[in-house]
């Protein structure tokens, strides 16, 4: 779609009402704001109060007799009482959780050996190293914690070679982007964002830029709470717009100089199972959080009635106001808890002694049953979000062997194998555009664009280097693997060239006298000719048995004539 004509124009666009409510309930639950929690459920900014929102969520829900869902959230609190509402944050920890099994380590990206030249594919694989040096590692994990809460992101590549020498990574959050799907991939995206008020603050202020191949457009617009407003003639309207004046044409026009869109989406996991049916939201991606919502406010509510009967279970005590201390007439009494010694005050308590007449007041604590109701709901909540309990400390910290540890998070690991089919080829797209514009705009030299990119993530679980090396030598005993393959098996980081490489310096440390190896007493290194060698080259073991130390007699039989 292009840039949105001056008027009344309703924005965000009323077609993303629906995918918008949802981000925000998701948000909420990843920031663990609760005074969030309690405006998504229960405020005027719940999307109970959009009318077309209203229209999608309600269909086939249960609902409470009071017409509206039951939330702990969506609760009011008691009139007088203070709130005292708790929240765990295990829609934070499932995102980061998820980021931190993406990216905590960098991927290695390498071009293809037969898309560029051997010196062309070293210098472009190293200038990608450059783009995922720490900087952009960070952003790229911090993309996949956002993807994992709110279900996508779309990654923008942007350069300014007055702050760094080459492009970086600017990561958009799904809510900016009005996005233009064609067969089911990015086509085109307006990318949106407030600017800060001028003047009494009445007006909003708006930057669209609207994004296609080859350009971008730019459009500032002043409008209110809602609608877009009126197009500004120049961008130079706006201080925050100002610098954009010289990078564009009279239009608001910027060549990018790239046959490709300068934005990646990545989604997070695919099919969305709560937008069937919403045109426009089929290539967005799906929430770990969606679905767990209910569970995670049910664990919300338990962890506060265990908070509760925690404030209810203290111990308090009643006591007669004839054992107050006066302070005086109209100042009313007290009790001093510390005092040691007291007097029996007889006659004032009937046939009660002062001991009999003091009440004792403490409530049960439910801890077991408090604790085993919040561990059940962690449990499914991690389950239904796809990870396993091992990686929040369910299962204890026993020391365990790599096959085990893969056991216990077998769930996580899968989700893990199922992100990676989304992130790779977005990652690999995005590097693709930032070569493009390194070349075009930060003049780097010997990175060819054009050339194919692999990525590879390493291992989740690293493996037991002792049952590899067990592993290893058994499988060289029975002599069925080459050195070449043990290099391999030993370092799976290393490409062909690195692992020839090691098998080279392995030979040449063996030929060069290295310590003999067991199991040869007389130092032949493995070596025909050496002493102790039995058998002569290329003569099959056991060819001469039964023969004299003489010399055959030439006939072929092996036999010398009497």
């Amino acid at each position: 779609m292009p840039l949105p004509p001056s008027g009344n124009t309703p924005w965000p666009p009323p077609q993303l009402a629906i995918p918008h409510a949802d981000m925000d309930m998701w948000r909420a639950w990843y920031s663990g704001n609760t005074d969030h929690l309690a405006a998504v459920y229960g405020g005027p900014a719940n999307y109970r109060n959009n009318q077309v929102a209203r229209a999608f969520f309600e269909v086939d829900q249960r609902r409470a007799g009071s017409g509206e869902l039951r939330t702990f959230w969506g609760a009011e609190a008691t009139p007088g009482q203070q709130s005292a509402k708790l929240h765990v944050p295990i829609g934070a920890d499932i995102a980061e959780l998820s980021a931190d099994l993406l990216w905590a380590d960098v991927p290695t990206v390498t071009v293809d050996a037969d898309s560029t030249d051997a010196a062309t594919a070293k210098s472009t694989t190293a200038q990608i190293g450059r783009y995922l040096d720490d900087r952009g590692h960070a952003r790229m994990r911090e993309a996949a914690e956002l993807t994992a809460g709110l279900s996508n992101v779309y990654l923008r590549v942007v350069w300014d070679t007055t702050l760094r020498p080459r492009p970086w990574t600017d990561v958009i959050q799904p809510e900016a982007v009005v996005p233009t799907w064609r067969w089911g991939e990015l086509a085109e995206a307006i990318v949106w964002r407030e600017l800060a008020p001028l003047g009494d603050g009445s007006k909003v202020w708006r930057l669209l830029e609207h994004h296609t191949v080859g350009a971008i457009e730019y459009g500032l617009y002043e409008g209110g709470v809602g609608t877009l407003g009126m197009r500004a003639d120049s961008l130079g309207a706006h201080p925050d717009t100002e610098y954009l004046v010289a990078r564009t044409d009279s239009q608001g026009r910027q060549a990018t100089g790239i046959d490709r869109l300068l934005i990646t989406h990545m989604p997070n996991v695919l099919p969305n199972r709560v937008w069937d049916g919403i045109a426009g939201t089929a290539p967005l991606g799906r929430s770990d959080l969606a679905g767990v919502e209910p569970l995670m406010d049910a664990l919300d509510e338990t962890w506060s009635s265990w908070m509760r009967d925690l404030r209810l279970g203290k111990a308090r005590l009643l006591i007669p106001q004839t054992m107050l201390d006066s302070d005086g007439p109209g100042t009313g009494g007290l009790f001093n808890l510390e005092q040691e010694v007291r007097v029996a005050l007889s006659g004032l308590l009937g046939g009660e002694t002062m001991k009999d007449s003091i009440s004792e007041i403490q409530f049960k604590i439910r801890v077991e049953e408090h604790e085993q109701t919040a561990k059940a709901l962690r449990l499914q909540i991690m389950s239904s979000a796809g990870y396993s309990a091992q990686h929040f400390g369910e299962a204890g910290t026993v020391a365990a062997t790599a096959t085990e540890v893969a056991a216990r998070k077998e769930e996580s690991l899968t989700t893990r194998g199922t992100k990676l089919l989304y992130q790779r080829p977005a990652l690999l797209d995005h590097l693709t555009v930032m070569m493009m514009v390194d070349v075009r705009h930060c003049g780097a030299k010997g990175v060819d664009p054009g050339a194919e990119l692999t990525a590879s993530w390493p291992q989740a679980v690293q493996p037991d280097q002792e049952a590899t090396a067990r592993t290893l030598s058994l499988l060289d005993a029975a002599g069925a693997i080459s050195t070449f393959m043990k290099v391999r098996w030993r370092s799976p980081e290393l490409d062909d060239t690195e692992v020839a490489a090691e098998v080279a310096r392995i030979r040449a440390d063996k030929e060069s006298g290295a310590p003999a190896p067991a199991g040869d007493p007389f130092n032949t290194g493995g070596r025909p000719g050496s002493p102790g060698d039995e058998a002569e080259d290329d003569v099959e073991a056991g060819a001469d048995e039964g023969l004299d130390d003489e010399e055959d007699d030439g006939d072929g039989t092996g036999l010398r004539a009497a």
